[in-house]
């Protein structure tokens, strides 16, 4: 495949229901929610420990992840609250339903 051509994740991961949120983007959802659960994932998740996978959505290409992910960082955090409450209301971790 082509650069770019793979699929890949858009996530978002939290400390809490409605608490501090991060989005990011990966070609590997298992081992990236992994890195950020372990505290080596991001500076970010790692100093407000964001350890639960509250959203997340495949994409074909990648690049197409990162076009969503700019997107969705851009959202004011009402609406990013709302995303994840249409799919997870109660703000369950949702890692253990990728392993």
């Amino acid at each position: 495949m082509g650069e770019g051509r793979q699929g890949g994740w858009v996530y978002i991961m939290a400390d809490r229901y409605r608490g501090t949120i991060y989005v990011g983007v990966t070609s590997d959802i298992v081992r990236r929610v992994h890195q950020h659960r372990t505290g080596s994932g991001s500076d970010f998740c790692a100093r407000y420990d964001l350890r639960r996978l509250v959203w997340a959505d495949s994409c074909a290409d990648i690049r197409s992840c990162i076009e969503q992910e700019k997107r969705l960082k851009r959202w004011r955090r009402a609406w990013k609250f709302a995303l994840i409450e249409r799919a997870n209301p109660e703000w369950r971790d949702l890692f253990e339903t990728l392993v």
